[in-house]
């Protein structure tokens, strides 16, 4: 099994950008515990952090072939984006939206997001283990809906 990760714009700058909401965590640090917990997992994990939308979306159209599903913090475009919206569509593979802060408890702007409604489900608010914790229940999601014999 293998699972896409896709960071989205600005959070190359995490563990400098605004720690106090973010935390200290290094984009390598999160990459890094990903692959850790993957291995246990006995999974594959890819990971992209891209600051342009239309990168992401080649990204998702590319790794359609090879993933099962997708972990993505969509960070701003989460709010704004249609078009990362049908690109996750496009590709017909589950996907767990992950946020590092809680969205609901800042500003009223990021309440809303384009993909929680076509998402399996959304982690927010716990750092890093946001996306550890997507990471896991995506796993156990395509463990349970995985066809007998594929």
């Amino acid at each position: 099994m293998r699972i896409a990760v896709v960071h989205g714009p600005n959070l190359n700058l995490l563990g400098v950008r605004e720690p106090e909401v973010y935390g200290s965590a290094t984009l390598n640090e999160v990459d890094g515990a990903l692959e850790r917990l993957a291995g246990e997992l006995g999974i594959e994990v890819e990971c992209l952090q891209s600051n342009c939308e239309g990168r992401i979306l080649d990204f998702l159209a590319d790794v359609r072939e090879r993933a099962d599903g997708v972990v993505i913090n969509p960070a701003g475009l989460g709010h704004t984006s249609v078009a990362l919206l049908d690109g996750l569509l496009a590709i017909s593979r589950p996907f767990v939206e992950v946020h590092l802060s809680n969205p609901a408890a800042r500003e009223s702007f990021r309440h809303r997001s384009l993909l929680t409604p076509a998402a399996v489900g959304v982690v927010a608010g716990f750092g890093v283990d946001s996306y550890l914790s997507g990471l896991r229940c995506l796993h156990n999601h395509l463990c349970r809906h995985r066809v007998p014999g594929a």
